[in-house]
């Protein structure tokens, strides 16, 4: 049995899954098992869907590219207890000039100003999804994983640090996968010395990519209201984040 305010839930197949709960936000903390960030799920087997669905999990949002389904299916799909939806977070996007600059930086801002309706369409399935806990994930739980999760503390009123702390701590906890991941790119045939910068997780990463939504937008809910997100959606995801059931 995990417990309720366990922020690692260490299931066979996975890294880094992790609970965005217990996060001071103000005068209030982000409730416990409402929101789980994640890894790839694609090495479940029976037991471990098993576990997350006993810890609650009754929404799985996964944010993979499709070739990526297609090689990995997504063990959820089709759950008869689970709502499984597919968004491709960074389609289509790459991080520029290999050579110079913060390229997950560049590559978090591209998808903040070109990936809109995907960003919106992710927090509004949160915000909308039936009672229960909703995880989120990508291949590795850092980049879009990071990003969704991100917006959504700070939404909440988590202070900065704290959010950057939260990004920084996939570091760690995905540090086998990222062995796995450089060993089947060094069988591909990549470049590894150009693959590791993407690999990073730096804090300053992600205080650059809200300083951009700041310096842009004012706050990250102004953000979320330029790009389409109505007061009753934002609403319902500060409720499912800060409320009691």
């Amino acid at each position: 049995m995990i417990p309720a305010n366990q922020r690692h839930l260490p299931i066979p197949g996975t890294f880094n899954i992790r609970d965005l709960g217990g996060y001071a936000a103000g005068p209030v903390e982000t409730r416990w098992r409402r929101i789980l960030r994640a890894d790839g799920l694609h090495h479940l087997d029976e037991a471990g869907i098993a576990v997350l669905t006993g810890q609650g999990v009754t929404t799985v949002i996964d944010l993979r590219h499709d070739h990526e389904l297609a090689s990995r299916p997504n063990p959820f799909h089709m759950h008869p207890g689970v709502a499984y939806h597919s968004v491709s977070l960074f389609e289509r996007l790459a991080p520029g000039d290999l050579s110079a600059g913060d390229l997950l930086l560049d590559l978090y801002i591209q998808a903040l100003t070109t990936r809109q309706a995907a960003i919106g369409a992710v927090l509004t399935l949160i915000a909308e999804a039936p009672q229960g806990v909703v995880l989120f994930h990508c291949t590795a739980g850092k980049d879009r994983t990071g990003l969704v999760a991100a917006l959504l503390l700070a939404l909440a009123g988590v202070a900065d640090a704290t959010i950057l702390d939260d990004y920084a701590l996939t570091k760690p906890m995905i540090a086998p996968l990222l062995d796995r991941l450089i060993a089947e790119a060094e069988e591909r045939g990549a470049d590894i010395a150009a693959l590791r910068p993407l690999l990073a997780c730096e804090p300053q990463t992600m205080a650059a990519t809200i300083a951009h939504i700041l310096d842009n937008h004012g706050s990250v809910e102004g953000y979320l209201l330029a790009i389409g997100l109505s007061d009753a959606t934002i609403a319902r995801l500060k409720t499912r984040l800060l409320e009691d059931a």
